[in-house]
């Protein structure tokens, strides 16, 4: 499956805005909480089948490189 370019969309029309999967209404800050509260990815996928894993992953990969090159120097 190919996965959307952006993979996160906003819209004042979706949601006042919020970061939302792209092609669907689900929050980016969904999966967070999930994560947050140490629910599983399988979890998340299964309360919210318009997410494809690849597509949670490649969000969290996302998240992950701009928090690493935003972090600074130890």
């Amino acid at each position: 499956m190919e996965l959307p370019s952006p993979l996160i969309t906003q819209s004042p029309d979706r949601l006042g805005g919020t970061p939302v999967f792209a092609g669907t209404r689900v929050p980016i800050q969904t999966l967070i909480e999930y994560l947050e509260a140490s629910h599983p990815l399988d979890q998340f996928l299964e309360d919210f089948p318009s997410v494809t894993r690849e597509h949670a992953v490649a969000v969290l990969e996302l998240a992950k490189d701009v928090l690493v090159q935003r972090s600074p120097a130890a």
